[in-house]
């Protein structure tokens, strides 16, 4: 069994992408989504096709009996279901559902990534100065590397979203690129 910082596979982790956009600040969240829609559709398609997992972890938004088919189902018939659908999980993602800000906080993601034995974290979605920043430190503490590509993750606050991902750099070691820069054939 490996140690911390041993481990050598990756995981792409979508952060709260299954959304219906109806919530304080969709307005200024949806544009943003909408401009990274396409680039992580094809990195979550690389991704798929090197084998690499494909994790969601999203948001409840408090509907304490929600679960994945319950959210994905709400997010396709909402007014944004075309922010969605081209990144809705297919049958071999996984799914993990959050209640608060870090995909980590009172769920089993630490516990499915040593079960995968995944060493880096590639996080993705939104919103990158709340779920995204505290995710990353979360995956920072647990002795996991970090990698954000900063063309698929979606802000409220772009002059925030700025400070976090130079945050997540300089304090967590954060690898940030952009999404064409990875290879996941060399996850492995």
């Amino acid at each position: 069994m490996s140690g911390p910082g041993e481990r050598g596979r990756s995981a792409l982790v979508v952060i709260d992408m299954i959304n219906t956009y109806d919530h304080e600040d969709a307005e200024l969240l949806a544009p943003a989504a909408e401009r990274v829609v396409r680039v992580l559709a094809d990195l979550i398609g690389r991704a798929r096709d090197a084998g690499v997992p494909v994790i969601y972890a999203n948001d409840n938004f408090g509907l304490w009996r929600s679960h994945q088919g319950e959210l994905v189902a709400s997010a396709l018939s909402s007014p944004h279901a075309g922010l969605v659908e081209p990144i809705r999980p297919d049958d071999a993602s996984l799914f993990v559902v959050k209640a608060r800000h870090s995909i980590f906080y009172d769920t089993p993601m630490s516990y499915l990534l040593w079960h995968l034995d995944v060493g880096t974290v590639v996080l993705t979605g939104q919103v990158t100065e709340q779920c995204v920043l505290y995710s990353a430190l979360d995956a920072h503490i647990r002795h996991l590397e970090v990698t954000v590509p900063r063309d698929a993750v979606a802000s409220i606050h772009p002059h925030l979203a700025v400070a976090a991902l130079e945050m997540m750099e300089r304090n967590m070691g954060a690898r940030i690129v952009l999404a064409k820069e990875l290879g996941f054939q060399d996850s492995w």
